[in-house]
């Protein structure tokens, strides 16, 4: 049998290293014994923004980017969206499977009891201006949820962590939906623990001042797809920052508030109203070949929105999933005038050398902008209702990394340039 080894050799001294791989990769570690003189630190590897280095070991979501496959421990994100519940999914990745009826019973009621907050927090949304960006709400309500569990510091306990972790699930849509309420200058109403974890959201959101609200089953179940097509993507940049923050044993509140920040930024959750940006200011089909002209020319700074991956290099599974889900919304809600724009964008990127040599494919944003403009929402909500289904993943990420043996608080190395050590002299 082949030893999973690799042999290293420094040139600079003619010493060859055998290391032993880890589950097929170099722990780099191993590089510190690569030494000159013997003094020396030690071999580091060089890899800005991680592009090449894996953080830790994970059961949670597998991703073939190259193939465009998504799955949820083993599940397919196709399967899952069509047949499942976001709550199943959000036990499916807190527990490693799917949940029973029992559990999945107990869940929801679990959630619904705790979607509640204190009444002093909509005194705290009352403190922001009314034009705050949804996002710079939904984190800074976080960070002060922290406050009222203090017991959320004993991380060290499973079960402590797990109820942490379903207040959180639980309280996220209402936080969300607080920050849109102030924003539209309406009163901020209490959860109605008898309905499912979308309809309550919706009706949080959209309900008169009065409480009242018609469901459309339609938009609650795409409500429900959609958390679960953003339940959880590996280690993105919001993730890492989950898990960053989380291995110094800070409360799951202050770790998520940091997850959440790193989701604001438009490199990362607000790739979808950029999409709409881009739809907005092509304003015709007829204007298509000229747009596609622009984002060919090397000079241009224009970009295809919504389109290409940092992961995936194939067709994001969640676009397909996504676009039938836009159809189910504008038969519901009216066809979005930016639809035929969109269409033909993806046609001719799809058909164009130009785009598929560079394997640019439409990704999750790309349709996902569309959907919540039709059902009402405005765009800077976009990244809050991002943030919803995302919590189960970066709790999931968080509960997983305290239980890993081999973590440690996280602290990257650096290649210092700056200058050598002078003197103080003025």
């Amino acid at each position: 049998m082949t030893k999973e080894a690799v042999t290293i050799t420094d040139h600079r001294t003619g010493e060859s290293y055998d290391i032993d791989l880890v589950d097929g990769a170099l722990p780099a570690i191993a590089l510190r014994q690569i030494k000159t003189p013997d003094d020396d630190f030690g071999l580091m590897t060089y890899d800005p923004a991680f592009s090449n280095t894996a953080s830790c070991k994970s059961t949670i979501t597998y991703i073939d980017g190259d193939k465009g496959i998504l799955e949820y421990r083993g599940y397919p994100i196709e399967e899952l969206a069509e047949k499942s519940s976001f709550l199943e999914v959000v036990h499916l990745l807190l527990h490693g499977e799917l949940p029973s009826d029992d559990e999945l019973a107990q869940l929801a009621g679990t959630v619904g009891e705790n979607m509640a907050v204190d009444e002093s927090m909509k005194k705290f949304f009352d403190g922001f201006l009314e034009d705050a960006h949804p996002m710079g709400m939904l984190i800074s309500s976080l960070a002060c949820l922290a406050t009222y569990y203090p017991d959320a510091k004993n991380v060290n306990d499973p079960e402590n962590r797990l109820q942490q972790i379903h207040r959180l699930v639980s309280k996220v849509p209402t936080l969300s939906a607080y920050a849109f309420r102030r924003n539209a200058g309406l009163s901020y109403l209490d959860p109605d623990p008898t309905q499912s974890f979308a309809a309550n959201f919706l009706r949080l959101v959209f309900a008169d001042d009065d409480g009242s609200y018609t469901q459309n089953p339609v938009l609650e179940r795409v409500m429900d797809v959609l958390f679960t097509l953003h339940a959880d993507h590996e280690q993105n940049c919001s993730t890492s920052a989950m898990r960053g923050v989380g291995s110094s044993y800070s409360d799951p509140y202050s770790s998520l508030a940091a997850a959440a920040a790193a989701l604001y930024g438009p490199l990362h959750g607000g790739a979808n109203e950029a999409v709409l940006r881009m739809l907005n200011e092509i304003g015709d089909k007829d204007n298509i070949p000229g747009f596609i002209e622009q984002v060919k020319d090397k000079d241009s700074k224009i970009r295809l929105m919504g389109f290409g991956h940092r992961v995936y290099k194939n067709y994001d599974p969640r676009a397909k999933i996504i676009k039938k889900l836009a159809y189910e919304v504008f038969e519901v809600q009216g066809m979005n005038p930016l639809l035929d724009i969109a269409l033909e964008l993806e046609r001719i990127a799809l058909e164009d050398n130009y785009f598929v040599d560079r394997k640019l494919y439409p990704n999750v944003d790309f349709y996902s902008g569309l959907i919540y403009q039709s059902m009402g929402f405005p765009t800077p909500m976009f990244p809050v209702l991002f943030a919803i289904g995302r919590t189960s993943g970066w709790l999931s990420q968080w509960n997983e990394c305290l239980d890993d043996k081999d973590q440690r608080i996280a602290r990257p190395r650096q290649l210092y340039q700056g200058s050598p050590k002078r003197s103080y002299d003025k």
